[in-house]
């Protein structure tokens, strides 16, 4: 060993170009680890109901916004609040995005889905540039659920399958498996990205029903 090396060891420094100290690497794989205990403590507390650390790890993993608009529009169009917000959830994670099939907003609306909801509320002309707006996102795709819970004689799970895949799709699906009485979801949605769809969005709602039943009026 060189008095070079002997003097950086000595002194804790790395012994070659790009290497750390012992105490270094030992931090740096320590810290996933308590990554990981941090998010199950957590979990635990908002599980558990428990102050501050609960509703910081709730804002990251079931996050909710415009509280005040969900609640307007489930008043107005007689729809469960939680079942907006899940659908809100699973489209966007209440993030404003556009998709690559041109879907826009919380509610994931398409320019042609906005257009059909115009004509069939009897509202005016919209541009898709007022889909990024909050208010008219929701208010939008909650008339057009509004619209399927119709449809499909009230079955949330219908419903929410047409929301993901299309009203055309759910009725052949529907004719296929002999009616609404014999549908199974898990067995006669051949899309696997509707089945899971369905499950999630009827999951976060009852999370939502859980843990924000103040802010969603319930």
């Amino acid at each position: 060993m060189s008095h070079a090396t002997a003097r950086r060891r000595a002194r804790g420094q790395p012994t070659r170009r790009g290497s750390r100290p012992p105490a270094a690497r030992r931090r740096r794989r320590l810290w996933p680890l308590a990554l990981v205990l941090l998010l199950a403590a957590g979990a635990i507390a908002v599980a558990a109901g428990l102050g501050p650390l609960g509703d910081a790890v709730r804002e990251v993993t079931l996050p909710l916004r415009h509280a005040d608009i969900i609640r307007q529009q489930a008043r107005e169009k007689s729809l469960d609040p939680a079942l907006i917000a899940g659908i809100i959830y699973e489209e966007s994670r209440f993030r404003d995005q556009t998709s690559h099939a041109g879907a826009r907003g919380l509610m994931q609306i398409t320019p042609a889905t906005a257009r059909f909801i115009a004509r069939d509320s009897g509202g005016t002309a919209f541009t898709h540039e007022d889909l990024a707006t909050p208010q008219i996102n929701i208010s939008y795709g909650s008339y057009y659920l509004r619209y399927l819970l119709r449809r499909y004689d009230g079955s949330e799970k219908l419903a929410v399958a047409a929301y993901n895949a299309g009203e055309t799709n759910v009725t052949g699906w529907l004719r296929r498996a002999g009616g609404p009485d014999e549908f199974d979801p898990t067995r006669d949605i051949p899309f696997k990205e509707t089945r899971d769809y369905v499950v999630d969005v009827l999951q976060r709602r009852d999370e939502y029903r859980e843990h924000y039943a103040r802010e969603l009026g319930l």
